[in-house]
């Protein structure tokens, strides 16, 4: 007899179906698992071994194989301990095969017999669903996998036991395991608020662009001068994602483990690594392949502060993710990818020692070091940002003033009405849940819904051959200008934003020009 208990493998936020065959016959005592396992699927032998012997079940002396079809796909994880040991009780005539044929199954083994929690349940719960199946996974992810809910066609619902023993008993009826209840969406605390920052009118201008259209943005300036307290409220000026975009992230942080721990949230990702990132981190990838940091800010912000500290190999790999709106991890027999739509939010000082510029506290090897410093990031990386601007030290003077009266609440209220602009705009242009952004047009969607006035034009015109604009930094002149004018509510693009979203590009010839 061969058991069938039905499983999945991740590949990027995909959950592929998996069957897992368990086959018990005479012959030589072995226990064999093959389909092109990793190493926690081949150590799964032995934490199944003891979680049957845990509770009181020993595995029969016999030849005992279990294949993970389909044989050529790779399997990852230690999620599938669960199923394994499930296929074998039914091949042991411990459990009835038809009741576990309405469910897909993960989860992790203890020794004991505790069932514990694994990455991607969200995922899987949403592949089991659309397969009219239920789902069997970790009590600790009960919830998240809830969360996805099932169809009131579908007969299993969601269980999730604490044990073995648990799942074993309910199957047998002498124990009733109740659905859980489905995480719920809600704001994860409070977030600081632009009324924190005295002064800055201009990064507080350059900001709220950036929200309004989901602009990339470099701050160049002193330390102490801001730039990380701007970026950090950047997510309290941003409207909450749409339902469709919450799944999204949430599947994201489900696969990176996260969702269990975190919960989900109506609030925008806002990812700040350490500047001695990997690119496996960054983009993603690693032993086992796991969605990076680009990835976990996908609909949100992605922070990277003392940017020419990050390796430049690094800061490179963000090209494409930039450009698709996917981070793609390739490997010998298998490509993965994952989501990464994030906005771009970099700082970094104008020199090493940070005061390039201050004649009474600049360092000697000025301007020498202010070259060398900026040459570690590329032109291509540099000519993907849409706003560059400069951060100033804070006077003292604005230090000793009142609070500004307008905060967090305020521009959130002009940003979302400029983003409801584009939501209309490309509804009737492109078709409703585009999810699209000013940022994000190109080609002639972008010259339908960007192309200047007769003046506007000829100042871009002008503009782009004395600051030596390239094709894709004239293109994202016009997105940002686009984004003034929705900000301002003018149904056309007209001259005064054209000349604003090329002050937004003058810092790059300017402060950052040496390292072009």
């Amino acid at each position: 007899m061969v058991a069938h208990i039905e499983t999945v493998a991740f590949q990027g936020v995909e959950a592929r179906p998996v069957d897992v065959q368990v086959h018990i016959a005479g012959g030589v005592v072995g226990f064999a698992v093959v389909g092109l396992g990793d190493k926690a699927v081949a150590e799964s032998r032995e934490r199944v071994r003891a979680a049957l012997s845990a509770i009181g079940l020993g595995l029969p002396a016999k030849r005992i194989t279990v294949n993970l079809a389909p044989a050529d796909m790779p399997k990852e994880g230690s999620h599938y301990d669960l199923p394994i040991a499930l296929g074998l009780l039914v091949a042991m005539g411990v459990l009835p095969p038809q009741e576990l044929e309405r469910f897909v199954v993960i989860g992790e083994l203890s020794l004991d017999g505790a069932i514990n929690p694994v990455a991607g349940a969200l995922p899987a719960a949403i592949a089991a669903n659309s397969r009219g199946k239920g789902l069997i996974c970790p009590h600790d992810c009960g919830p998240e996998a809830a969360w996805a809910g099932m169809g009131e066609d579908n007969p299993g619902g969601v269980l999730a036991p604490r044990s073995i023993i648990a799942l074993v008993n309910h199957f047998r009826g002498t124990q009733v395991l109740s659905e859980p209840a489905p995480l719920k969406a809600g704001e994860a605390g409070a977030v600081p608020d632009l009324r924190d920052i005295k002064g800055q009118e201009t990064a507080k201008r350059a900001l709220e662009v950036a929200a309004a259209g989901g602009h990339n943005m470099l701050m160049v300036g002193p330390p102490g001068s801001g730039k990380s307290m701007l970026a950090s409220r950047l997510p309290g000026i941003l409207p909450p994602l749409s339902p469709r975009e919450m799944l999204e992230t949430s599947m994201v942080a489900s696969l990176a483990g996260e969702l269990h721990r975190t919960g989900v949230s109506r609030r925008r990702p806002y990812r700040a690594p350490h500047h001695s990132a990997s690119m496996p981190a960054l983009i993603g990838g690693g032993l086992r392949v796991k969605p990076g940091e680009v990835s976990l800010a996908h609909r949100g912000v992605l922070f990277l502060d003392e940017l020419p500290e990050f390796p430049r190999q690094v800061l490179d790999s963000l090209r494409q993710p930039l450009e698709t709106g996917e981070a793609v991890v390739a490997r010998a027999n298998a490509h993965v990818t994952f989501p990464a739509r994030f906005q771009l939010v970099a700082a970094m000082n104008p020199c090493r020692c940070g005061h390039a510029g201050d004649a009474a506290r600049a360092c000697p090897r000025v301007p020498r070091c202010v070259s060398d410093y900026q040459a570690k990031l590329s032109g291509p990386m540099l000519d993907r940002i849409d706003i560059h601007i400069e951060v100033p030290p804070v006077a003292h003077a604005d230090l000793a003033l009142p609070p500004p009266a307008e905060g967090s609440a305020e521009v959130a209220a002009r940003v979302a009405a400029a983003r409801e602009v584009q939501e209309a705009r490309f509804a009737s242009l492109v078709g409703p849940g585009s999810m699209l952004l000013n940022s994000h047009v190109e080609g002639e969607l972008l010259d339908r819904i960007a192309s200047p006035d007769d003046a506007g034009r000829h100042l871009l015109a002008e503009a782009a051959e004395r600051m030596g604009l390239t094709a894709r930094g004239y293109h994202r002149v016009l997105r940002v200008a686009r984004t003034l004018a929705d900000l301002e509510g003018s149904e056309g693009v007209r001259r005064i934003h054209v000349a604003e979203a090329l002050a937004y590009r003058e810092t790059v010839a300017g402060r950052l020009g040496a390292a072009a």
